[in-house]
């Protein structure tokens, strides 16, 4: 039997929870199971903690329902649990080092305790020192294992469940479970501090609870806060059961109410029907507080007391008299709705056209990525919506015949702006853009992350210095309704990059989309447009930016490496979008492509990759086609930008450290041998995971036509697919 079972739920949590695991296995006391809460099998955190179960036995990964909530999937690890002591850590949560170490010695002190507390650290989600909120309370408890009468003012209502370890065989004596729903934890706490007989505590941190930036759920508005009071009832109603001390009972009850006036106090938490939840506090306050037991101190004896007496405007009055200057603060109008163009908060006061849509990629470079194809996707499956494209003055000409469109900054732009109830990006809208209620704002992203994005920029000082305020960031982020993903590697990473309470779409890139319905006819137009010469061996080459640089640089001598390829190879030059054109010089041997709109036709004209760092290569994995990763300054790069993942480790195909190993793959076509596709198949698996062909539609169908996520086109397995076909026969023995 393990010293400790460790039960970490994993739902929503996919982009941590990779640390919070390391966190525990990384322990120097090892004797222990870790029991990863799955709550699909198909979920981006169960690939996660499957991952780990392979590598490392003592992780035993067990599922539960989504819809049984935190509750669900911690009765489902208690379940499994074979260990001596259980501990709790949320899945984005970490156990600080040493933390076994400690527990298990204070254990050992405090032989047969139900019930050892700790302190634990609560961080900031973004900066700042992290705090330890109840060393204080810690402080005061006798020092060795004790009574609960001995210090009742220690509740495990006070206490979140994983700020605390439990003997199993007590838990399983006293059929102790987390109730169902909101607050659970506090109907834990109160069960647990009504079953014990012998606590102790631990006056040394050990988890660190890394607070969310959209701070608990239990905090936001909405009607779950009623049930606030369902919780408190039951727990007062197993308080009044139980055989228990004066004082604890006491001390329960105040903890209890300390919550419930929390809420009372703050009715924006309250949608509606604020009244009638003070009204039944009031009843519970009344109906079950303890004979003789004294109201606190200070204001909240005050609260105690008004509650008590049912005296609802007495309190608001009360609080609305603390709470004055930051009423005061919020009547005032927000910034940003005074920056915003006169036009335009004009038309905010109009109600949202139900059937327009508004459409931007690359803050207005042009019709192009995954807002272009939802945008054509949408005319065919949703005609009755108005679709409008932003584009910048000087890029109407790449919008498609037919196509209506607004420029930037224009009285038009303003319109469309406020009136549309859909909005999709790739990147983001202006500052100055409102969320309206009601209005759906779709993040279409535009590539897979190698390199670190969001606030993961932070610690890159070049890339910070670059970004701007990650504030502003965030705020844009807040505009998300939904985000898309291609595979569930980018699901692990934006959840990571940009917090935010959106929905995540694995749905795959719309814009790769014509990898799988593009035909050969297609591709030889595309090559005849782009002037590739006919038989000749087309390799794109894509180099990403740097930005520790000051413009672009080829970072390789083109003619130079076709003159070592080989006589049939041309090359298909495409700078970042960053730059205008790749400033290199058109010739026979090199075509310059940077310009043409559409980076999926070029891709489709290509018969081989050769990229250093950029996303285009997770794109150019769906045609199925050889992938060559030329990475002359992996190392300068990986320490200025920061990356997810080790691509040299785990590249598409061949890597290339220098011009003359590139030549080489090429001549000697190992770019193009059996080994490249095995790599290249296992970069597919993990990189190609949604981009089946359908992306566009089921964006189009979920969001625009407002169809349920099981209606819409399940995602084509790797193995079924059909790429478009390459030009060339590259496969070479």
């Amino acid at each position: 039997m393990p010293r400790f079972s460790i039960i970490v739920p994993s739902h929503g949590v996919a982009g941590k929870l990779s640390e919070a695991l390391d966190s525990v296995l990384g322990q120097s006391f090892g004797d222990l199971e870790l029991i990863p809460v799955r709550d699909a099998p198909d979920a981006p955190a169960a690939e996660v903690s499957d991952g780990y179960a392979a590598r490392d036995a003592r992780v035993v990964p067990v599922d539960s329902d989504p819809s049984a909530g935190l509750s669900g999937a911690r009765n489902a690890g208690l379940r499994a649990a074979t260990g001596g002591h259980v501990l709790f850590l949320d899945g984005d949560d970490l156990l600080l080092p040493g933390a076994l170490a400690a527990l298990d010695a204070r254990l050992t002190e405090t032989a047969g305790a139900d019930v050892l507390y700790t302190e634990h650290e609560r961080a900031p989600w973004w900066e700042g020192e992290p705090g330890n909120p109840v060393a204080p309370l810690l402080a005061k408890a006798p020092k060795g294992a004790f009574a609960p009468e001995a210090f009742p003012r220690l509740t495990g209502a006070h206490l979140p469940a994983w700020s605390a370890v439990y003997r199993r065989s007590f838990l399983t004596e006293h059929e102790l479970t987390f109730p169902e729903g909101y607050f659970t934890d506090l109907g834990w706490g109160t069960r647990v501090t009504a079953a014990a007989r012998r606590t102790a505590v631990l006056r040394r941190p050990v988890v660190r609870h890394r607070l969310r930036r959209q701070g608990s759920r239990l905090n936001l508005p909405g009607p779950h806060q009623h049930t606030l009071l369902d919780r408190v009832e039951e727990a007062l109603t197993h308080i009044a059961d139980a055989e228990l001390d004066a004082g604890v009972r006491g001390a329960l009850f105040d903890e209890l109410f300390t919550h419930v006036l929390r809420t009372a106090s703050r009715p924006e938490r309250l949608p509606g029907g604020h009244r009638a939840f003070f009204r039944r506090a009031a009843r519970l306050h009344r109906r079950h507080r303890p004979a003789g037991h004294p109201a606190p101190g200070g204001s909240l004896g005050v609260q105690h007391r008004l509650l008590a007496a049912g005296a609802y405007t007495a309190f608001r009055t009360l609080r609305g008299a603390n709470r004055s200057a930051e009423s005061l603060s919020s009547a005032l109008p927000r910034p940003r709705m005074l920056r915003t163009r006169l036009r335009y908060a004009r038309e905010l006061r109009r109600p949202l056209d139900p059937n327009l849509a508004v459409y931007c990629a690359y803050w207005g470079r042009g019709y192009a990525c995954n807002p272009a194809a939802i945008h054509a996707k949408a005319r065919e499956l949703a005609p009755h919506i108005r679709s409008v494209f932003l584009v910048e003055a000087g890029q109407e000409h790449t919008l498609p015949e037919g196509v209506e469109h607004a420029v930037i900054g224009s009285r038009r732009y303003w319109e469309v702006l406020a009136r549309a109830t859909y909005l999709v990006n790739n990147a983001n809208f202006a500052e100055g853009v409102v969320k309206r209620p009601g209005s759906v704002h779709v993040q279409t992203q535009h590539g897979t992350p190698l390199k670190t994005m969001g606030t993961d920029q932070s610690t890159y000082p070049v890339v910070a210095a670059r970004s701007g305020s990650f504030t502003k960031l965030l705020s844009r982020v807040d505009r998300w309704d939904f985000n898309l993903s291609a595979n569930r590697h980018s699901t692990q990473m934006w959840e990571r990059a940009f917090p935010g309470s959106y929905e995540q779409l694995e749905y795959g890139y719309p814009r790769n989309d014509v990898y799988c319905t593009a035909t050969a006819e297609d591709v030889a137009r595309v090559r005849r447009e782009l002037g590739v010469p006919e038989g000749a061996t087309a390799v794109l080459y894509a180099p990403t930016h740097r930005d520790h640089a000051t413009g672009f640089e080829p970072g390789l001598d083109l003619e130079e490496f076709c003159a070592a390829a080989g006589d049939d190879v041309v090359v298909l030059l495409r700078a970042h979008y960053f730059y205008d054109r790749g400033g290199a010089r058109s010739s026979d041997r090199i075509i310059d492509v940077t310009a043409h709109r559409s980076s999926e036709d070029v891709c489709l004209a290509a018969d081989a990759l050769v990229t250093d760092y950029s996303s285009i290569m997770f794109d150019y994995a769906n045609l199925d086609r050889p992938i060559v990763v030329f990475a002359d300054d992996w190392e300068v790069y990986r320490e200025t930008r920061g990356v997810y993942f080790d691509l040299m480790a785990e590249a598409p195909g061949p890597v290339a450290r220098t011009p003359e190993e590139l030549a080489a793959v090429f001549r000697d076509g190992s770019y193009a041998s059996a080994g490249s596709a095995a790599l290249r198949a296992a970069f597919r698996e993990r990189f190609c995971e949604f981009d089946d062909g359908r992306a566009a539609e089921r964006v189009v169908r979920r969001v625009l036509l407002g169809e349920p996520p099981e209606a819409l086109p399940p995602v084509v397995p790797l193995a079924e697919r059909v790429p478009a076909p390459a030009a060339a026969t590259l496969v070479r023995s």
